[in-house]
């Protein structure tokens, strides 16, 4: 039954293709199908179906549908005629063809729109009556010529998705390839600094070769400074000429910056990394860019080479720590006294020739103790006016033993210079011979400073060989001795000053040290000729002393040398 009607459909078709094209239209099909096909909106392709259905007695539109993301979602319309039911019927078909029950009418049904094997929507119509073959052809047709629509509009859709995620995809892959690219040119020249440092390394390439290495790198002049600021390596153009340090509080505020930086920081025309092994500045490196051209790559580049600089200056210092230590040492057990060969041998390792000449040299500065800082000002000192020495520290004091002998007024003044205050002496050992000598040389530099330090003049430096007399005044007199003799030679005009507030003690010994000559020696007191003789006579009488007689004069003037020098003018 149901073949036969098809057989009757499709033969009703094949008359209607043959008639003429004015009556084989009547009801619109055919002008529908240019609106249809022309739409790439689904939701306006079911409106135009919709509207159509009017058209194809005895039907009545029910309700269009549309599958999106969301379901089946019913297109609005104002000739459809269905309510909720039609809705909850066709969610129950799922995505079949099926009848729908319609309140006051005979027939209804649910026609799915398909395109691509899959259901794109539906329409649902109804009749009072149940229709004929005629009426089941025009809503076939309808239906197909709708189905097609929609599916072209889809194609379209689809078309259109594929086009515009083919070229999304190109932009991808060609993005992708353009950061592999990139990503290549970085690692190969990451690769590049990585093998150029690795290689100074290697060489033990020290400031200058990793400077030179950085300008290689970058096309940008590389500079390396000490964290004072101070000019310790230049590679590329543009060299400055030899200039001071900036001031300190300067330089602290720009390494600051520097340090609150999680990278190489700008400031003026240069990008500035710190070199900090263990938290600890030790020096600067630097790139030269006053055009702004640096990029991530002179970063990079800067990045690395800072870190090697870092391993460079920590690995100096602890070999510069390691022969302090031995120098020191070394210096340590000559002053107290070693096997020459072993001494020669030791010297000899650390780069200093005991086989010369030297000079113990005893210094001390009144109100600073022997700690690091005064320890490197008196080296910085000492190489100022071209001393080499070794260096320990002893008793407060700070030791060199001095490969020359120095120049004492030169060696205070530049010391003066790096501790701003001339309130300190120095003593000067006589020539050590060989290293069994320099314990008794030491002691006579300790004899040279405590000769200086108790003398008038207490700032300034004293050499053993000049003390003459002050040699047997030295720290190694039995001092109750010293002051039994000055006591025996001085004791009555001591006495005498105590009680009437004068300074018998003090001419007598401005007058020996004047040699005897009147006009220096009232010069020297600033008083007058005459108060000068009538002290010297007083003198005479409260002492009991002949002025006149050598051996009294040499005694009286030992006893107030030692009284001056040993017991610091006190009774």
């Amino acid at each position: 039954m149901a073949g036969r009607r098809k057989q009757a459909l499709f033969h009703r078709e094949q008359q209607e293709a043959r008639q003429p094209p004015g009556d084989s239209d009547p009801h619109g099909l055919l002008a529908l199908c240019d609106p249809l096909f022309r739409s790439t909106d689904g939701s306006e392709i079911l409106r135009m179906a919709m509207a159509q259905v009017g058209a194809l007695a005895p039907f009545r539109l029910e309700a269009g549908y549309l599958l999106s993301g969301d379901g089946i979602v019913r297109v609005p319309s104002r000739d459809s005629a269905g309510g909720e039911a039609v809705d909850r019927r066709v969610r129950e078909l799922a995505e079949a063809d099926g009848p729908v029950a319609v309140p006051t009418r005979l027939w209804g049904w649910a026609f799915g729109l398909r395109g691509f094997g899959r259901l794109l929507g539906y329409l649902v119509v109804s009749s009072r009556q149940r229709p004929s073959e005629q009426d089941d052809l025009l809503i076939g047709r309808l239906i197909r010529l709708t189905s097609a629509a929609l599916s072209l509009a889809a194609a379209g859709h689809r078309q259109q998705h594929d086009a515009l995620e083919l070229s999304r995809l190109r932009e991808e892959h060609a993005t992708a390839v353009q950061r592999l690219d990139s990503l290549r040119s970085e690692m190969r020249h990451q690769r590049i600094v990585h093998e150029t440092l690795a290689e100074v390394a290697a060489r033990g390439g020290g400031e200058d070769a990793i400077t030179h290495a950085l300008y290689e790198l970058t096309g940008l002049a590389a500079v390396a400074e000490d964290r004072f600021g101070n000019l310790r390596s230049w590679a590329g153009p543009g060299r400055p000429g030899d200039s001071p340090a900036p001031p300190a509080e300067r330089r602290q505020e720009v390494l600051r910056q520097v340090a609150l930086g999680p990278g190489p920081v700008r400031i003026k025309d240069r990008l500035i990394a710190l070199a900090r092994p263990r938290g600890e500045v030790l020096g600067v490196l630097a790139v030269v860019d006053p055009d702004g051209t640096a990029d991530e790559r002179t970063l990079f580049a800067l990045e690395h080479a800072v870190r090697s600089l870092a391993l460079e200056l920590a690995h100096v210092r602890g070999l510069a720590e390691v022969e302090l230590r031995l120098r020191r040492q070394l210096l340590e057990d000559l002053l107290e006294g070693t096997d020459e060969a072993s001494a020669y041998a030791r010297s000899e390792a650390v780069g200093h020739d005991l086989h010369r000449a030297h000079h113990v040299v005893v210094v001390n500065w009144w109100g600073r103790t022997a700690d690091d800082s005064f320890t490197q000002a008196v080296e910085r000192a000492a190489a100022t006016v071209g001393v080499r020495a070794l260096v320990t520290r002893r008793g407060g004091r700070v030791v060199l033993l001095a490969e020359v002998k120095p120049n004492g007024d030169a060696l205070h003044a530049a010391l003066s210079r790096e501790l701003g205050t001339r309130d300190g002496a120095i003593g000067v050992s006589r020539r050590c011979e060989s290293p069994a000598s320099i314990p008794r040389r030491y002691q006579e530099a300790l004899r040279a400073l405590e000769v200086r330090r108790q003398s008038r003049e207490r700032d300034g430096a004293t050499f053993f060989d000049d003390l003459g007399l002050y040699r047997i005044l030295g720290p190694g007199s039995d001092r109750r001795e010293l002051e039994a003799f000055v006591g025996e030679w001085l004791g009555t005009l001591i006495d005498y000053d105590e009680q009437h507030g004068t300074q018998m003690v003090e001419t007598l010994s401005r007058y020996f040290d004047c040699g005897g000559n009147y006009d220096e020696t009232a010069a020297a007191l600033t008083v007058h000729r005459s108060t000068l003789r009538y002290r010297l006579q007083r003198i005479r009488e409260i002492g009991g002393r002949d002025l006149a007689d050598v051996d009294t004069r040499l005694s009286l003037q030992v006893a107030t040398r030692v009284w001056k020098i040993m017991l610091g003018g006190r009774g």
